[in-house]
């Protein structure tokens, strides 16, 4: 009988978080012990001397099918597969939302004997993180409303405030709504919504900041809202970012906890990759590679979203250069491309097998553009057929690319040890000389095109009117220097959903920008991008329950 990961987490032994600190040369009294298996790292352990020389490695994917693709666990497999071979590696991932949780993904902590433990905890509330940042981005929305209510002092228009509530969870009756009804004790009366916590400014803020000071600095420099005569309102001007930083004071600091054979992982943030940068904290990426001699970290979704930014964007802003690029794919996903219906992904096919390949090879020359070598993990699944895995090798090796197994959720760090080996080699070898798409100084639609046409294979932009009149008013304040974080659909390389495999001929079309001046980027808005999700027809909440003793079961 096949264990689900909720039972094979529970089997498993873990150690307590000294001795996993221990690993990394950790003193006690640096830890900030979270029960017996879970601490704080305070940010003094980050070395800049200590980095010098470590090898970062990206772990991304193809485009995201509901086969689905296992970035997560082929990660941490990778991580248990290096330290296999005597080189020693932390995975440093992101944090899970509760509203995956219960709604249709599930959790974030790998899967089969690839996780990260203790799997329940850091999948439900952890070290309360997610909480945290709920309250320091709620705290600036009453302070908002307050001031309005106050007298409105700053000029505001409450037609174009900007700064909405969130919550950590599915809920999609919030979206939209409208506040301060019931008379003039009760505030102004305006429209308003809730974004899920993963959307919020204050999570992308927190993921690209470099201490707490500069989280400070950052959080001052959000835009709220604009005056009657369409001036920006900061958050600074509420005097909202001292209080907003104090409840993040915590948060913070990196989590560390382990995987299921004992090694280190640090986990810590979680912006998704579809609306914000998707990747885990600069602070933790450090922390990692001042820790150990190889940092495995993954970013959300596949090259054109989470990888585009954390190569642009979070590898510019805090000074980082990867060592190479792990592309995850799946034989059922590369038939899902090929437009294999789910219900017979199973059957071999080894011709949708090369037709979905197209979808691999445009993700291959993702990663060159960024002058970084890329390594191929094929995640193994039982119904794939050496036929059919032949195919993907072959052509790999015809493009010049390695490529390996990653057999992690069945055999975890023993079924990566081919694919550690690949990686050292590749990340020893010295052959990647990483250097970012665009530069933060081009124009707005310069940057945008660039990313729009190289990785994603576009062949023009549009945009709507009133994406022209917000570029024109970035460039009037100041703004126009901030790189862009695309908000596009996860499950295409273009911005229609409906678009797998790899569509040419597209154009790409920019409706309307957000701003997060405090996290430090432009959000150019292509397609429908919902900022708060609904729950599916049937939640992954109604599997989930718990005994008498306090035992959870139903999680995934």
């Amino acid at each position: 009988m096949t264990l689900s990961d909720q039972e094979i987490a529970r089997a498993s032994t873990m150690l307590p978080i000294m001795e996993i600190a221990r690993k990394l040369q950790i003193n006690e009294e640096d830890l900030r012990p979270y029960g017996k298996y879970i601490a704080k790292l305070p940010l003094r352990l980050i070395d800049s001397e200590k980095i010098k020389g470590k090898k970062l490695i990206l772990v991304t994917a193809i485009t995201p099918t509901v086969a689905g693709e296992g970035k997560t666990t082929a990660s941490i497999g990778l991580c248990e597969g290096l330290n296999k071979i005597g080189v020693k590696t932390a995975a440093v991932l992101r944090e899970p939302s509760l509203g995956p949780v219960f709604g249709m993904k599930g959790g974030a902590a790998g899967g089969g004997y690839s996780q990260v433990l203790p799997m329940e905890s850091i999948n439900l509330h952890f070290t309360g993180d997610f909480a945290a940042v709920e309250k320091s981005h709620n705290l600036l929305a009453a302070l908002l409303d307050n001031h309005i209510h106050q007298g409105n002092s700053l000029n505001i228009d409450p037609r174009k405030i900007v700064w909405k509530r969130v919550m950590d969870m599915n809920e999609r009756a919030l979206r939209d709504i409208v506040i301060g009804l019931g008379g003039h004790a009760q505030g102004v009366p305006r429209e308003s919504g809730f974004d899920i916590t993963a959307a919020s400014e204050v999570m992308a803020a927190l993921c690209l900041a470099n201490d707490l000071v500069d989280l400070k600095e950052k959080l001052g420099n959000i835009i709220v809202a604009y005056t009657y005569d369409n001036q920006p309102v900061y958050a600074r001007e509420l005097k909202a970012q001292g209080a907003m930083t104090a409840l993040l004071k915590h948060t913070i600091m990196p989590n560390l906890v382990q995987t299921i054979e004992g090694n280190a992982a640090i986990i810590h943030g979680g912006p998704f990759a579809n609306i914000a940068q998707g990747s885990n904290s600069i602070i933790a990426t450090k922390m990692g590679l001042s820790l150990a001699d190889y940092v495995v970290t993954e970013a959300g979704f596949a090259s054109d979203l989470g990888g585009e930014k954390f190569l642009d964007l979070k590898c510019q802003y805090g000074s980082l250069k990867p060592d190479l690029a792990v592309i995850v794919a799946t034989i059922r996903a590369l038939k899902s491309h090929a437009g294999i219906p789910f219900e017979k992904l199973k059957e071999e096919n080894v011709e949708a097998v090369k037709s979905g390949l197209e979808n691999l090879e445009k993700h291959i020359e993702n990663i060159k553009h960024f002058m970084l070598c890329p390594v191929v993990a094929i995640n193994k699944f039982a119904t794939d057929s050496e036929e059919e895995i032949k195919a993907v090798m072959q052509r790999c090796q015809e493009l010049g690319v390695k490529v390996a197994l990653s057999e992690g959720w069945e055999k975890g760090g023993e079924g990566c040890i081919g694919l550690a080996k690949v990686v050292q080699e590749v990340a020893e070898s010295g052959r990647s000389n990483f250097t970012p798409l665009y530069n933060f100084e081009w124009p707005i639609e310069q940057k945008i095109e660039t990313v729009a046409r190289k990785i994603y294979g576009a062949s023009d932009v549009e945009y709507s009117l009133k994406a022209k009149q917000q570029i024109k008013l970035f460039n009037k304040i100041g703004l126009d220097k901030l790189p862009i974080c695309i908000a596009k659909t996860q499950y295409s390389l273009s911005d229609d959903p409906k678009l797998i495999n790899k569509p040419i001929g597209f154009t790409i079309k920019i409706r309307e920008f957000d701003i997060a001046a405090g996290a430090g980027f432009i959000i150019p808005i292509a397609g429908n991008i919902m900022r708060m999700p609904g729950l599916p027809s049937k939640p992954a909440a109604e599997n989930i329950d718990i005994d008498a003793e306090g035992n959870i079961t139903g999680l995934f």
